[in-house]
């Protein structure tokens, strides 16, 4: 007796890359405190990658240099394919909620915040770099995970980034 085994794989192997064809990514959330980006597609989570933030992560980025992952509401706005790290995706940071606050306190809110694949030329394991905070006040993923990452989510998308 044949077994039809061999047939459903290739049908399940069909199934996932037309699904990963057709996610359309609308919104981007991130959780600080578990270190996890979630895509989504209508409510619904398609995809979770680990990430590392900056060195300082709790609370909201205020000034430049201090090692802090904005938190709020941004859009994700440009892709770099010439950054110093393995493609770059800029968020919109800083909102004019942020600039308000800079200004009241008279500090630079910085900018230049990114999602990002590992520093070029780095040569660790990359699940070793994820194990720990390492940003200026990105976000990272591994580079396999940030070339998913550009396919998957549209250049407009928004992101929500909170603790």
């Amino acid at each position: 007796m044949r077994t039809k085994c061999p047939i459903f794989v290739l049908i399940m192997f069909i199934a996932s890359l037309s699904f990963s064809v057709a996610a359309q990514v609308d919104r981007v959330t991130v959780d600080k405190s578990k270190r996890r980006i979630y895509l989504l597609e209508q409510g619904q989570t398609i995809r979770t990658y680990r990430i590392a933030l900056g060195k300082f992560p709790q609370g909201p980025k205020h000034q430049e240099g201090d090692h802090r992952t904005p938190e709020g509401d941004y859009v994700l706005d440009a892709i770099n394919l010439n950054s110093n790290f393995y493609k770059a995706f800029h968020i919109s940071y800083p909102s004019a909620k942020d600039i308000a606050y800079a200004k009241q306190y008279d500090l630079n809110p910085g900018g230049d915040i990114h999602i990002h694949g590992l520093k070029n030329g780095y040569r660790r394991h990359p699940e070793f770099i994820q194990s720990f905070d390492w940003t200026n006040g990105c976000i990272a993923l591994t580079n396999e995970e940030m070339d998913e990452f550009i396919r998957l989510v549209p250049v407009g998308t928004p992101i929500h980034i909170a603790w």
